[in-house]
């Protein structure tokens, strides 16, 4: 059976749920997925998903795929992605398929595979590939569905692990729709805020903005709220809340690498020299930062199975992204949990005065561009990154552990190609304005020059 190859990403399986993903592929991709398993010695496996309208239908056809292979699946319902990352910890399963589509556009949806504790990526996706082609046969025996729910559970679990200070916090939370509005009002009354709940409902269809916490617009609402209700912090939840938001008191955003600093001032003080995973999209604040804390900055690809995977081969204790994965492994598992990052800051903030804008008060606020998605068709963008690439060290100092972070005297430039979507990813920083303004213009030329149409930076 043939399938669309393209759909098969670096770090999940992603496509248009009507047309990529039918119910014939999707059951075909379950059975080689649970090939996979049984190969591993892996019978047994849970089954969550989105609130996305497609999400039902292909998790019930995963969940064939599964069981022709021999898998006994146990089906979680309609989950967050942590509380799936959680069932393979709590039901000691070593296998797992979250069907989401995540921030990506309505018609899209995917599958997020882990295999023992993680989840897979790269050659580990492709041999998925191989072996939903390979003309797979069905166990003699199929598996077996059950269902469970351990929403509440997983809540329980979070607050025996977080207990916050004396300050009472007064929380905005817009769950954008998502998944995070069936357990985020429970949750955060139960570590003992004043919760402003906004977007609460579950609806696949998202009525009201987009449940992705890394654009702007996506955040106004929120920003509004906080300041209207003199909150303390605005937390805003991607659509399977394994991504974190934040707006401060006075509803300005608190970017995902600036908001590490201060998660990094709580850990690094205990483990000096310990090693600092720093995603290439992120600030030069935040290295700045771990160097005078005493940690060794690595730069690292983006991507939540590539940092968890590069996480355990250095020990880190803690790594996140420009776009709100945190993992935390000093306290917690190691996943990208945003619910439960959400718990470190509100923690942090209540054992302070201080309000949350005069905590980064020190960082510096670098000039920067908002990361630019170009238009840039799968089977092109890796070569367009590697001319890119080359042009830029002839005359430049470079990052290339992830497309090219192209150094200046006075700022970067960077330009890599998304592992999930056909575009290029894009973005600019500089130590001033003039030097923002020098650096985004030729970073543009670069990419222009490769035959990508004329675009406009964002700020």
């Amino acid at each position: 059976m043939s399938l669309p190859a393209n759909i098969f990403r670096e770090y999940d399986i992603r496509g248009i749920a009507d047309s990529d993903l039918t119910d014939e592929n999707v059951e075909q991709i379950g059975a080689a997925f649970g090939a996979c398993l049984m190969q591993n010695g892996v019978d047994k496996a849970s089954v969550g998903g989105d609130v996305r309208l497609s999400t039902e239908r292909i998790r019930r056809a995963a969940t064939r795929g599964l069981v022709r292979a021999g898998v006994s699946v146990t089906d979680l319902g309609v989950v967050m992605t942590p509380i799936l990352y959680w069932s393979l910890f709590e039901l000691n399963l070593d296998g797992a398929v979250m069907i989401t589509g995540s921030h990506n556009p309505k018609d899209m949806n995917g599958l997020k595979l882990a295999l023992g504790k993680t989840t897979m990526y790269g050659e580990q996706i492709r041999n998925i590939l191989r072996l939903a082609e390979s003309g797979l046969s069905d166990a003699r025996e199929p598996g077996r569905v059950t269902s469970r729910s351990i929403g509440r559970d997983y809540v329980d679990m979070l607050l025996s692990r977080i207990s916050l200070g004396p300050r009472k916090l007064r929380v905005v939370a817009d769950a954008g729709n998502g998944t995070a509005g069936l357990f985020i009002r429970q949750y955060l009354e139960g570590l003992g805020c004043e919760v402003i709940p906004l977007y609460c409902d579950p609806d696949g269809t998202f009525p009201n903005h987009h449940p992705d916490p890394q654009r702007r617009e996506n955040l106004l609402a929120l920003s509004e709220t906080v300041r209207r209700n003199g909150a303390d912090v605005g937390l805003a939840f991607d659509g399977d809340a394994d991504r974190l938001g934040v707006v401060d008191e006075r509803g300005e955003i608190v970017w995902g690498d600036i908001l590490m600093t201060l998660y990094w001032r709580e850990i690094l003080p205990a483990h000096p020299g310990t090693t600092v995973l720093i995603e290439v999209k992120c600030s030069q604040a935040l290295e700045e930062e771990v160097r005078k804390l005493g940690g060794v900055p690595e730069y690292c690809r983006s991507g939540h199975s590539l940092i968890k995977a590069r996480m355990k081969e250095v020990n880190a204790l803690f790594a996140g992204e420009l776009s709100g994965h945190m993992f935390f492994a000093d306290e917690y598992y190691g996943f990208d949990d945003s619910f439960y990052a959400a718990g470190r800051l509100l923690r942090i903030l209540s054992h302070e005065t201080q309000p949350l804008s005069v905590l980064l008060s020190d960082v510096p606020k670098y000039p920067g561009t908002d990361e630019v998605r170009i238009d840039c068709a799968d089977d092109r963008k890796f070569d367009v990154i590697d001319r890119i690439r080359d042009a830029a060290l002839r005359d430049h100092d470079a990052i290339t552990v992830d497309g090219v972070r192209v150094l200046y005297p006075d700022g970067w430039g960077l330009v890599r190609a998304s592992n999930t979507q056909p575009v290029l990813v894009a973005r600019c920083e500089g130590k001033d304005a003039k030097a923002l303004e020098r650096i985004s213009a030729d970073m543009r030329r670069r990419i222009v020059d490769q035959g990508i149409p004329p675009f406009e930076w964002s700020h």
